[in-house]
């Protein structure tokens, strides 16, 4: 192997992070077209160094995996800790969707932020972003990726509370930091379990150590450092019951939540388990809590996302409730089918958070899908491209995400565990939950009768700020394009559209890398990661197995639900568009439960954050912090001044006096001496 790649390795992180040191000091006086340039560059070649490094390790005979030279980081009597940046299948598919996607997502970025203000802090937040997800995915021990994790976690705080004057996306970005927190307390006990079992957190140690082992099958230890890290993962990949920060994200620019909340850093957690897999392996408890959270959180969020109303939304309980398939699929041991999952929910989730925000734009900000319709012939652009997101999402096929999404469903019905059979039906119910939610959302935001002709016009002219009840801030300024569309409706820019072309076409024919045997495929993708999960304990094992009949009766099955989904939201939302309603009437408490969120946020801002407040002001401020800590303080200090104040008075420059308290002190001693020895002879 040519050690050119591993040595352009560096500059993959490098790059980005040079971005944002040129922007973050400098872009304020800067151009914006020298901002752009800048962001976009530093993007740009770390995506087609990935490119070359796929292609080199794809050439025949190339190694399946390498790593830049190592350099100690931390080395101390039993314990040794290295930087070092590695590379195999899995870490350069993860590139792929890192560097690619986030570069698509930078080109849209710099349309739909042309109008902002702080235009060179958001690039600079978004280089920062994929300088820290860059170190994430190429690290070669537990303590590098932690680092990207938790630099992941600020860059979206960041990013979430870019709009900080609005107090709703400032506590957006600080639950956010704060429930990411708890997970990442979770990760931080994991790598104390590795760090006295192993004396390492270098892969290629703690891999090699637990995989020589077979007697440690089911050890108490390596499930508790297995279930501290599903704790990291459910926080990071938004699943219950830490889901709650990923909703609440959807206040930050709609380019952040394309690229953080729905094709890279949700995906941190999963990535993660997949590593680990060697270790997850060992554990079937751990792999059954993980399959049992991400199926729980899969159909939860879908039922949430059936009723909500703004247009981002939906999508983030979508994401939510995607990233619960891929969970379960690394919970049932096919790690590969949920890799597969996230590449194509990269490719179809990215565009309709883009899609989306091209709706948006068109509007002037609107998110409401109550204030939209009749815009599949206004936009037509957009209005394709989201089809094939939503087609995609759905699970119809040819389109990408039905070859993903099956294919975790094979593997689910597929395992011997009894249990995951429950959770395959599970899985297909949210298939048909999500259906319905995507081509609701579809039939809302593009037929029927316009419902935003008072709010465009109100738009239309001069420039505005928009500024929906839920949504984040948008500046339309009037042009030429504009101003011959009606009501002020207008597409977007092509600098805007053009990821949008690129995503949909890949909605379209990303699947196809994972087509399996039973349609007529091989299932490339699978086999291309056999070198990374070869030696672990998966269902694909289990699967192979299985005539190929199963499988193709449970595509038929699969694409059924889907189908019923779509019937049910061209009923409600297009044939008979009263239906809902008169639907939601009639089931006002089930509806006020969905509605509402089932309430979570108010039980947990209630049952935790309230008591711990309490707990925090009223016990460790008033008792601990100003009764004891400035009590004692204040104690001392008066004791220093009441001894200061004693001995002053005895240091006078009088002789007579200092010869009275010389009398009183030989007095004292003497009286102490006949005291103690009476009590000496009486005892």
């Amino acid at each position: 192997m040519n050690s050119m790649p591993a040595s352009y390795l560096w500059y993959i992180p490098l790059l980005p992070f040079a971005g944002f040191l040129i922007n973050g000091t400098l872009g304020r006086k800067l151009p914006r077209a020298l901002v752009s340039a800048v962001a976009l560059l530093c993007t740009a070649l770390p995506a087609g160094i990935g490119a070359w490094l796929w292609m080199t390790m794809r050439a025949p005979g190339a190694a399946d995996t390498f790593q830049t030279p190592t350099y100690p980081w931390i080395a101390i009597t039993g314990f040794t800790a290295n930087f070092a940046f590695a590379v195999d299948h899995l870490t350069l598919i993860m590139l792929g969707v890192v560097t690619g996607v986030g570069f698509l997502i930078h080109i849209y970025s710099v349309g739909y932020m042309a109008h902002e203000e702080g235009y060179w802090r958001f690039f600079a937040y978004l280089n920062l972003f994929m300088f820290f997800m860059s170190v994430l995915v190429l690290a070669d021990s537990f303590l590098l990726l932690f680092v990207g994790w938790e630099g992941v976690g600020l860059a979206s705080y960041l990013l979430i509370g870019f709009y900080f004057r609005k107090t709703s996306a400032a506590n957006a970005g600080k639950k956010a930091f704060v429930v990411n927190r708890i997970g990442d307390f979770g990760f931080l006990l994991a790598m104390f379990f590795l760090v006295a079992h192993f004396g390492s957190l270098n892969f290629s140690q703690v891999f090699p150590a637990i995989a020589q082992h077979p007697e440690w099958q089911g050890a108490r230890f390596l499930t508790a450092i297995a279930l501290f890290l599903v704790l990291g993962a459910a926080g990071k990949s938004a699943q219950i019951p830490l889901y709650i920060w990923l909703p609440d994200a959807m206040e930050g620019p709609t380019p952040v939540s394309a690229l953080i909340h729905a094709a890279t850093m949700v995906t941190a957690g999963i990535y993660m388990v997949a590593r680990c897999h060697t270790l997850f392996d060992r554990s079937p408890l751990a792999l059954a809590v993980v399959a049992c959270i991400g199926a729980a959180t899969a159909i939860f969020s879908a039922s949430i996302g059936m009723v909500q109303h703004d247009i981002k939304r939906v999508l983030a309980y979508s994401t939510v409730s995607q990233l619960g398939y891929m969970f379960m699929a690394c919970g049932v041991g096919a790690y590969a089918a949920g890799i597969f999952h996230l590449v194509t929910h990269a490719f179809f989730k990215g565009l309709l958070f883009l899609a989306a925000g091209s709706v948006i734009h068109a509007l002037s900000g609107e998110q409401d899908m109550r204030n939209m319709g009749g815009l599949r012939t206004r936009i037509p652009i957009t209005f394709w491209t989201m089809s094939a997101g939503v087609f995609a999402i759905a699970g119809m096929p040819p389109f990408a995400g039905f070859f993903s999404k099956d294919e975790i469903l094979y593997q689910t019905f597929s395992s011997p565990n009894p249990l995951f059979k429950l959770l395959w039906f599970i899985g297909l119910v949210t298939a048909g939950m999500t259906s319905f939610y995507m081509f609701r959302l579809w039939f809302k935001t593009f037929f029927g009768e316009p419902r935003f002709e008072q709010h465009a016009l109100e738009h239309h002219g001069a420039p505005v700020h928009a500024r929906s009840t839920t949504t984040l801030t948008m500046v339309a300024e009037p042009d030429e394009d504009q101003a011959a569309q009606p009501h002020g409706v207008h597409e977007s820019p092509w600098i805007m559209l053009f990821p949008l072309v690129v995503l949909a076409i890949l909605s379209v024919i990303g699947g196809w890398v994972g087509v399996p045997a039973a349609l007529g495929g091989h299932n490339e993708i699978e086999h291309f990661l056999d070198p990374v999960f070869a030696n672990g304990a998966t269902a694909q094992a289990v699967a192979t197995t299985a005539g190929h009949g199963l499988e193709l009766i449970l595509a038929a099955i699969s694409v059924l639900t889907v189908a019923l989904g779509f019937y049910i939201a061209y009923l409600c939302y297009y044939q008979k568009p009263g239906m809902a309603a008169a639907l939601a009437g009639r089931n006002k408490a089930a509806y006020a439960l969905l509605a509402n969120k089932y309430w979570v946020d108010e039980f947990y801002a209630n049952f935790l954050v309230m008591p711990l407040m309490m707990f925090t002001r009223g016990f460790l401020e008033t008792i601990v912090d100003r009764g004891i800590v400035n009590g004692s303080g204040r104690a001392a200090g008066m004791t220093t001044r009441g001894f200061a104040w004693a001995t002053r008075s005895q240091i006078s420059g009088n002789i007579r006096s200092y010869a009275g308290w010389l009398a009183l002190g030989a007095a004292a001693v003497i009286a102490v001496m006949i005291f103690g020895r009476s009590l000496l002879v009486y005892l």
